[in-house]
């Protein structure tokens, strides 16, 4: 089933959960909600009204303890779980995703490549072979890989999605232009890249 919380709220939880760890690496050990706010822009009663949602954390008066908060956090995230990640198509995009450093310091392994590019197959990018896509489904199982990552032209989107949720993935996170269909169980973000420079244009040529 999927999750009722707004997106909005996960998202905002996300950034929570980075910010609490730069708090943390800057020597802060206990953070109040007008702090954690301030470093984002956001109100603090918004901050203390979605953590709100999921229990109660700190002390009044005191604030709460950032390596704990930060914990409590992640877990609510899921990063606790340590997910699988597979990314399908190997291009500047995807080779940059590949790259992302992050990925492991916040609960994700990326444990396989794909392409369909005959010159690419069986080199590495950051210790991962790049594999046939023709592969794909054996792969995925085999690997248990729980979330796919497409970043294949917009023609070939639907049918790496159809492949991944036939492979037993989770979710699906579609950086291709297009808008792709999954079944009800599999989740879905999508990041358009050329909607979000879209909509940068529309308000700087307003300005």
């Amino acid at each position: 089933m999927k999750s009722t919380t707004s997106r909005a709220t996960i998202e905002r939880l996300a950034l929570y959960f980075r910010a609490l760890r730069l708090a943390e690496e800057d020597g802060v050990q206990i953070i109040s909600s007008d702090e954690i706010g301030k470093r984002l822009s956001i109100m603090p009663v918004q901050v203390r009204k979605d953590l709100a949602i999921f229990g109660q954390f700190g002390m009044k008066g005191v604030g709460y303890y950032t390596r704990e908060l930060a914990n409590e956090i992640g877990k609510i995230l899921g990063l606790n779980y340590h997910w699988n990640i597979a990314i399908i198509g190997v291009g500047h995009l995807g080779g940059a995703l590949a790259n992302y450093k992050n990925f492991t310091s916040i609960g994700f392994k990326l444990t396989a490549l794909f392409d369909k590019d005959v010159r690419i197959i069986g080199s590495t990018v950051h210790g991962v072979k790049i594999s046939d896509i023709k592969n794909l489904k054996l792969i995925v199982k085999k690997r248990e890989i729980h979330i796919g990552v497409i970043t294949v032209p917009a023609r070939q989107a639907q049918i790496v999605a159809d492949q991944l949720v036939d492979a037993g993935v989770k979710g699906i996170w579609n950086f291709a232009p297009i808008k792709i269909i999954v079944p009800d169980h599999i989740h879905l973000v999508n990041e358009d890249l050329s909607i979000g420079l879209s909509t940068l244009s529309y308000h700087i040529s307003r300005s």
